[in-house]
């Protein structure tokens, strides 16, 4: 057990359980808010409108533009929205991309935000944004984007397609995974991690089995939060920096790149960080955790191709020499001939490998 550590824990109000609703107009009135945004994505505008109905009188209206690894253009477009109806808070309902959009704005304004997830992406307990411009995503950690609010109804995640719910899960399992070798890591987020993984990795063979299984259901959010929770206390390593290069450069679904990458990162680092590694193969059961998570993805239908999902074999040199140009702390050295052996396998689909210095 590290002797000496840091713990700072995050404010934020959680509601968690099924048919939690109702409380949205309530929770987002004790915020003080006037005037709430709605914020989705074009093919949650439904729900949003569903939101803004719940909200009433202090409903400011629903935009539903929201997108994948938050563009700065969408979150200007958002900001004229938001002055323009002369709100004064927003109101999330989503995943990741529509959580971004609430922190961008939460940014540039300072204003509430109440939070309703739809996915396990774990955003809404993080004080990070990504924002992508130029091609380009760049990460800010600031209590100014935290949420005040967090509403989470396990029933909405009954919408996520199996597939998606796969890929979601093991995006929140890499919050965990990289949380344990973090170098700000500390007793208490190792607890966290280990809980969250198990939970996940039972629970989301049950959801691609049964979309409608309600225990495995509870049981894949309550990871994700977890999850979540962890990912908010400590700095992010190698894992996020890979995934960050490639959704800013290549625009590449968020959950599946996180999926792909994870298994390759662990093998990477599974001989500078021999105590994080072992906790994460308790977790899942298995004694090679990289090899573990490789085959966890194939069980329940996860992408496991970077070039399945569009990106160019040309780009695996793009995204090394950001790595390496602006790198984040991490256990094991950045080392250029190991980390494109690293990409190459990811955008091939192989197995993971741990490949020593060059």
């Amino acid at each position: 057990m590290k002797r000496t550590f840091e713990y700072n824990g995050l404010p934020a109000h959680v509601i968690f359980g099924y048919n939690t609703l109702d409380s949205v107009r309530a929770e987002v009135e004790k915020l003080g808010v006037k005037r709430a945004i709605v914020l989705t994505t074009p093919e949650f505008e439904d729900k949003g409108k569903q939101i803004a109905d719940l909200l009433g009188s202090i409903s400011a209206g629903v935009y539903p533009c929201a997108k994948m690894h938050t563009p700065v253009a969408v979150t200007e477009d958002a900001m004229e929205f938001f002055q323009a109806r002369k709100a004064d808070g927003t109101v999330a309902i989503g995943g990741g991309s529509t959580i971004g959009l609430g922190k961008a704005i939460a940014l540039r304004t300072d204003c509430p935000q109440l939070v309703i997830p739809t996915t396990y992406a774990g955003s809404e307990m993080s004080p990070y944004l990504g924002q992508t411009e130029h091609g380009v995503k760049t990460t800010i950690s600031s209590r100014k984007v935290l949420p005040e609010t967090v509403v989470y109804d396990v029933a909405l995640t009954h919408t996520l397609p199996p597939r998606f719910a796969a890929a979601s899960g093991v995006n929140a399992i890499a919050h965990s995974a990289e949380a344990l070798y973090a170098k700000n890591t500390n007793p208490v987020v190792n607890l966290m991690a280990a809980e969250g993984i198990s939970m996940l990795h039972e629970a989301l063979p049950k959801v691609v089995a049964n979309p409608e299984d309600r225990e495995g259901r509870f049981d894949a959010l309550y990871g994700a939060w977890l999850c979540s929770i962890v990912q908010g206390q400590v700095s992010m390593a190698l894992h996020h920096k890979i995934c960050h290069a490639l959704g800013g450069s290549f625009n590449l679904p968020h959950a599946d790149i996180h999926a792909n990458v994870l298994p390759h990162a662990i093998a990477y680092n599974s001989k500078a960080a021999v105590a994080a590694v072992e906790t994460i193969a308790n977790s899942i059961g298995n004694q090679n955790a990289a090899l573990g998570l490789y085959n966890f993805n194939l069980e329940i239908g996860v992408y496991t191709s970077l070039k399945d999902l569009g990106m160019p074999e040309s780009g695996i040199e793009v995204i090394v020499d950001q790595i390496m140009n602006t790198p984040y702390w991490n256990p094991r050295k950045m080392n250029r001939g190991a980390l494109t052996k690293l990409l190459q396998r990811v955008w091939l689909g192989e197995p993971p490998k741990y490949d020593p210095d060059q």
